[in-house]
């Protein structure tokens, strides 16, 4: 009633782009599961994003985290075979991304992979130590990824769908 939290996107929304309302805080679990945007506006207003919030949105391309976002659900982009890149604003305390890769600031967790980065193999900075839940998930390109004595957690489904992965 608030309007503070965002808690479904229509699937049968035919729309390409949406801009979340500026005031909103939060987006629920699965708000845009299986939506076809091709594109997101995420305002600073907005502080939350819920577990697979765009799982599944096989249309989308690229996403802007804005600085306010300080958490960010697991899965959040899980199969979004479009997604070629995360950007976050470089002002986030929380959260950054490096080549489209998305890290917790502190470059200690591997939080989404793109789906669709080219990239056949893929070195994990030595910094991280924490493979997130669905990190991974669905990256068919990639046929080797190194992994570093560092890493001491590898989340559930990391490398689920990894189809070309050998090594």
């Amino acid at each position: 009633k608030d309007m503070k939290t965002l808690h479904t996107y229509p699937v049968g929304n035919t729309r390409t782009s949406y801009i979340i309302t500026n005031g909103v805080t939060k987006t629920a679990d699965n708000a845009f599961y299986n939506c076809p945007l091709t594109s997101i506006t995420i305002p600073d207003s907005v502080t939350s994003i819920g577990d697979s919030t765009f799982g599944n949105c096989s249309s989308l391309k690229s996403v802007t985290i804005p600085d306010s976002v300080t958490s960010i659900g697991q899965g959040v982009f899980r199969n979004c075979s479009s997604l070629t890149k995360i950007n976050v604003d470089s002002a986030n305390p929380n959260y950054c991304s490096v080549d489209g890769v998305l890290f917790t600031k502190d470059m200690k967790t591997l939080h989404t992979y793109p789906v669709v980065k080219t990239n056949t193999s893929y070195t994990i900075p030595n910094s991280v130590t924490k493979i997130a839940d669905y990190a991974f998930y669905g990256c068919r390109s990639l046929k080797s990824v190194t992994i570093p004595g560092s890493v001491t957690s590898i989340g559930n489904s990391a490398f689920y769908d990894c189809d070309s992965l050998t090594s």
